[in-house]
């Protein structure tokens, strides 16, 4: 798993790589394009003015829906990160801070009209997801979660990919397997993208 440090090294060279292995429809980043299409179709058709991303990296997704006009809130644990978004996006909110300890303080003030989450939730344990995506509903006005990331419909999904690409597998990484914390959200489903990802809508 890459730290903070880590993802700063990785910040130049990390739409590149996605694109490799998006291109190649292989893990960890098969279906990782249509994933942002959709949550941004999803975000535009709904009018979302107010838009919060959880680990926005360097602002692929997010930077189109500034540049649409939405104000954009958003967090993320990289410094290098962040120093490349506020480069595109000058008028964003956005703030260093790790989601193991929740939301920054700033981004507890305000409501949002959709929050979205692009392979960043897979860092924290299952019950971190669960109790960090329970606070963000908190903030949330009357659209979904948007939680497009590596994630499987059931363990024996990810056991399949896993044995598939066992050379490759990031095994210090916590994949969402959907059939084990839909019952923590009443309101929720799983739209899969590719063998090894998914866009999880939670309201």
């Amino acid at each position: 798993m890459l730290d903070n440090e880590g993802f700063d090294l990785w910040a130049d060279n990390y739409d590149e790589t996605v694109e490799i292995h998006d291109s190649d429809n292989t893990y960890p980043f098969a279906g990782y394009k249509k994933i942002l299409s959709a949550i941004y179709n999803c975000v535009i058709e709904n009018s979302s003015k107010n838009v919060l991303d959880i680990g926005f990296g360097t602002a692929t997704l997010t930077f189109k829906l500034y540049e649409n006009g939405c104000n954009i809130y958003g967090q993320d644990f990289s410094d290098k990160m962040v120093e490349l978004a506020k480069k595109k996006m000058p008028n964003a909110k956005l703030y260093k801070g790790d989601f193991k300890e929740g939301l920054v303080e700033e981004l507890k003030k305000q409501k949002y009209d959709a929050i979205i989450a692009t392979y960043s939730l897979h860092h924290l344990t299952d019950k971190d997801k669960i109790n960090f995506i329970k606070e963000l509903l908190v903030l949330n006005k009357e659209a979904p979660i948007y939680i497009g990331d590596i994630a499987f419909e059931t363990r024996n999904d990810l056991e399949k990919c896993e044995a598939k690409y066992q050379e490759h597998w990031d095994y210090e990484e916590i994949y969402f397997v959907y059939d084990e914390i839909k019952k923590e959200f009443e309101h929720s489903e799983f739209i899969k993208y590719s063998e090894c990802a998914g866009i999880i809508k939670i309201w």
